[in-house]
């Protein structure tokens, strides 16, 4: 399929030659208007998934005039939650079980998809959330799934995971099938511009991190690897500017399109740990999923520098942004990188010490031990344990040395 840019006319594919997918990606400022035709063939009666907001904001009556207009039956769940749980999935999958359904549609950002996602798995496959944690754990066919992200950050748009809390212990689950990723995914730069400056902020580092993290996770490849360059190219040069202007509706497209590409990486290799130690903190004080692991990436990226391929890559990211040229040696260009980090999370106004979060040292070792049971520490490039948390955390209680202030090396 594909991908033009709002900048230019001539269209560049989303997907290389030797990653093919059987997903579709249109994008294009004031796609989702049409995104009825582009629907057209793949169900007539659709269970539109999204939340309350978003309805008041008028995007559901946007989609819903589209999908109508080319004879398609909408019913819409607009009760979608952040961090969605098990049971906030079974309710929506009990507003569909009903209406017989046979297309799914998730409108808005991370939480809307994954509850659109897993209401997929559990209307089809039956079950609760926690028979399908995991990958490929479906066995009947799945329903055709539409993304149309309204938020640039979680990538969902571009994945075949449902990320859904354990009601009780808080733990998220990954669950990952095939039959699970998009169909179609629409961007439209359009229907970003309703969100909040913080979520702006929130969702454009969750995306920076993504892209950082599956450039250098355990599993990357070279399709894996595509995705994450394209991602932090666009990512790092558009967020300032989606910040600063949040109405560039160019900028936004280009910081929407590095969100998918980032999910699209993620899809192909997965994260590591700075994600791993986000979900704790979200977990015991309901910090944003943004906030959480943009305040653990650059200590992450510092500790997996240490790794000598990890270090060229950095190295290579922090050319491509110009921070840094072929005559510094990698290890002061892969701090250049990390320094760019804080540089964005201090543009994004986020905080960057534990304490400000309301952390203090006597919660580190629970923390520790969370972060080291996330599926996620599975796939960091270097092996960390729960120690290495415990380290890692408590650099995080005060502002971390390797900012733009210091003159610390790697």
């Amino acid at each position: 399929m594909q991908l033009a840019t709002s900048s230019q006319e001539s269209p560049f594919p989303f997907f290389s030659e030797d990653d093919s997918s059987p997903q579709e990606v249109i994008f294009g400022i004031g796609s989702s208007a049409h995104v009825g035709e582009k629907i057209k063939g793949l169900g007539n009666r659709a269970l539109l998934v999204t939340d309350y907001g978003l309805t008041q904001a008028g995007h559901v009556d946007l989609i819903r005039e589209s999908l109508v207009l080319h004879g398609i039956e909408v019913f819409t769940y607009d009760q979608s939650i952040e961090n969605p749980t098990d049971s906030s999935v079974q309710a929506c999958v009990e507003f569909a079980r009903p209406l017989g359904v046979d297309l799914i549609i998730g409108l808005g950002g991370g939480s809307s998809m994954d509850t659109a996602k897993g209401c997929n798995f559990l209307l089809t496959n039956g079950g609760k959330m926690a028979d399908y944690w995991g990958v490929g754990k479906a066995s009947q066919a799945m329903l055709p799934f539409v993304a149309i992200p309204t938020t640039a950050g979680t990538g969902s748009e571009c994945q075949s995971f449902a990320l859904i809390s354990d009601d009780l212990t808080h733990q998220k689950m990954a669950c990952g099938d095939s039959k699970a990723l998009p169909s179609l995914t629409v961007l439209d730069p359009e229907l970003t511009i309703s969100q909040p400056h913080r979520v702006t902020a929130c969702t454009g580092v969750d995306a920076l991190a993504h892209a950082l993290e599956s450039a250098v996770s355990s599993k990357r490849n070279s399709a894996s690897f595509r995705h994450a360059k394209i991602a932090f190219q666009l990512l790092e040069k558009n967020l300032p500017q989606v910040l600063s202007f949040p109405h560039d509706l160019d900028a936004r497209g280009q910081v929407l399109v590095g969100a998918s590409h980032a999910g699209a990486a993620i899809e192909r290799s997965m994260l590591g740990a700075a994600h791993s130690m986000a979900n704790p903190l979200t977990a015991q004080k309901g910090i944003i999923h943004g906030v959480a692991v943009g305040i653990s990436l650059p200590g992450v990226m510092a500790y997996n520098a240490e790794d000598a391929e990890v270090c060229s890559i950095y190295a290579h990211f922090a050319c491509l942004a110009n921070l840094a040229t072929i005559d510094d040696s990698e290890d002061e260009a892969a701090l250049a990188l990390i320094r760019r980090v804080h540089e964005l999370l201090d543009l994004a106004g986020l905080p960057q010490s534990l304490v400000e979060l309301g952390f203090s040292s006597s919660d580190i070792p629970t923390l520790a031990q969370d972060a080291a049971e996330q599926w996620t520490a599975n796939f960091n490039p270097r092996p960390v344990t729960t120690s290495d948390f415990e380290s890692l955390y408590a650099q995080l209680l005060v502002r971390s040395v390797y900012d733009s202030s210091s003159s610390e090396g790697v």
